[in-house]
């Protein structure tokens, strides 16, 4: 009995903790599901709050796409309207511009009219005029133009006879034919050759390798040389040869006789180049010297002094449409020695006058002046005599005073004008060059100025002491701007200054 207790009791304490178990997991499960249906309630709200904001942030962009829609369709309608205004503007000056057209167009009808009215009321009046003038004359239109012909062909006869008759007076033909034989025999007996001036020079090498000696490291023997004489050396693949070139002859041949003497020395740097620049000026004097000999010697004149000799030798390195000028002087001399003597004139003073008739030339360039005044200058100075003088001052006028002076100038022409003489375009590329060089030079405190490259570069050496290193970019400007300004020239031309400033001193 007291197990049986025991055991109800067993089982009422078991089943009353499986009540309070089920009753605990009960109310744990209530909290729990009211704990996930607050937080969806949560998110349920949180979410239909960001649908509100969705919507008013939509709203208000609705709102303003309305508004910047509004605002642009109302420019568009001012816009409309303002073209619709100028449209209406326009067909209105065209309608004005058509009315006052055809105002104009019925006023000149009216004009028209009225002047073929008066156009046949003058035609009216010429022809009554005409038929009072020839009731006047008794003769017809007809008779009293046959009747001026008439008139008009004995005078013309009488004026052809009479200039017929005067020109039969003077022998016109025979002057002529004279004249034609006298110039025809002086120029086969005057046959010279001639050759045109080229501005380029070879310098034979006694080897390719001498072409590195002369180039020198980085180039400084070369850029010492074209510095000095003012030339270009062109280095090419010519076998055992260099190319001198410049458009001045006289440096060419300073160039060429400087290299020739460093090649045969052996030592080439720029103290020596120096050195043979020198040597080679003056060996270029006395060559100046023996050429202005050798000219007087071949034409046959004595008397002259040593240092118009010299000048006259200066001619041998300046040329006209690239004729050389000291053989066309010669040539004129020898022309006009031969013409003067079939005439009867000074054979003497022909002779020398056609010599120094372009002595100025050879210091054109250092002389203000054309070379007529200059070549009088010269002769006047040396006491060559007026005559001569006067040759040289007027062998380019219409109609010179002496005799011998038309002798010198049909002389002149004659060598000028000859096939192969001269070459126009050679004169005007040399005066182009003379001319970039001369402006150049014209600026105050530049020492001297080359032209190289053919004219497309321009080197312009300055005195240190006066031009500085920011003057001189200001030399470069304003010598380029001038030469845009008052030359021409095609392509570019490359404007180089060049300061360089040299100490020298000396331990003793």
């Amino acid at each position: 009995m007291k197990n049986v207790l025991w055991a109800i009791a067993l089982i009422a304490g078991f089943s009353f903790g499986i009540a309070i178990g089920y009753y605990l997991r009960k109310l744990w499960a209530i909290r729990r599901c009211d704990t996930v249906e607050s937080r969806i309630e949560g998110l349920i709200n949180e979410a239909k709050a960001r649908q509100k904001e969705i919507l008013l942030e939509a709203t208000d962009k609705s709102l303003k796409l309305i508004e910047e829609a509004k605002v642009e369709e109302r420019k568009r309608q001012a816009d409309l309207v303002r073209a619709q205004q100028r449209l209406e503007k326009r067909e209105a000056l065209f309608d004005q511009k058509i009315i006052e057209i055809e105002s104009k167009k019925q006023e000149i009808t009216e004009k028209v009219a009225k002047i073929e009215q008066v156009k046949t009321e003058i035609t009216k009046i010429k022809e009554d005029q005409l038929a009072r003038l020839e009731q006047i004359a008794a003769m017809n239109q007809e008779e009293a133009k046959r009747l001026l012909f008439e008139s008009v062909e004995r005078k013309s006869k009488d004026d052809l006879v009479s200039r017929i008759r005067k020109l039969n007076e003077q022998s016109g033909e025979e002057v002529d034919r004279q004249a034609k034989k006298i110039l025809s025999q002086a120029i086969q007996r005057c046959a010279s050759s001639h050759a045109a001036e080229i501005t380029t020079a070879m310098v034979d090498l006694p080897s390719d390798e001498m072409k590195g000696r002369i180039i020198g490291r980085e180039g400084r023997n070369i850029k010492a040389i074209e510095l000095i004489t003012g030339v270009e050396i062109i280095v090419d693949d010519t076998p055992q040869a260099i190319t001198v070139s410049a458009f001045s002859p006289i440096r060419r041949q300073v160039a060429k006789l400087a290299l020739t003497k460093l090649i045969a020395d052996g030592r080439i740097h720029p103290g020596r180049i120096e050195e043979a620049v020198e040597q080679a000026k003056k060996e270029l004097v006395t060559d100046l010297k023996k050429a202005g000999e050798d000219a007087l010697y071949e034409v046959g004149i004595t008397g002259i002094p040593p240092k118009l000799v010299s000048v006259l030798g200066r001619l041998k390195y300046r040329t006209s449409y690239g004729q050389n000028i000291l053989s066309h002087s010669m040539e004129v001399a020898y022309l006009a020695g031969l013409i003067a003597e079939e005439l009867g004139a000074d054979v003497a003073v022909a002779k020398k006058g056609g010599l120094f008739h372009d002595i100025g030339k050879a210091v054109d360039h250092e002389v203000q002046g054309a070379h007529p005044e200059i070549g009088y200058s010269i002769l006047k100075k040396f006491s060559i005599g007026e005559e001569v003088a006067q040759i040289a001052k007027t062998h380019h006028d219409d109609a010179p005073e002496l005799l011998e002076a038309v002798i010198v100038k049909v002389a002149d022409a004659i060598s000028g004008a000859r096939p192969g003489a001269r070459k126009d375009t050679y004169e005007k590329y040399i005066q182009r060059l003379e001319e970039l060089e001369q402006l150049a030079s014209s600026f105050a405190g530049v020492e001297k100025s080359y032209t190289i490259q053919a004219g497309r570069e321009i080197r312009v050496f300055v005195i240190p002491q006066e031009i500085d290193d920011l003057a001189a970019y200001k030399l470069a400007q304003e010598i380029a701007r001038r030469i845009e300004q008052e030359l021409k020239y095609p392509g570019e031309i490359k404007v180089n200054v060049i300061r360089e400033t040299r100490v020298i001193e000396y331990a003793r």
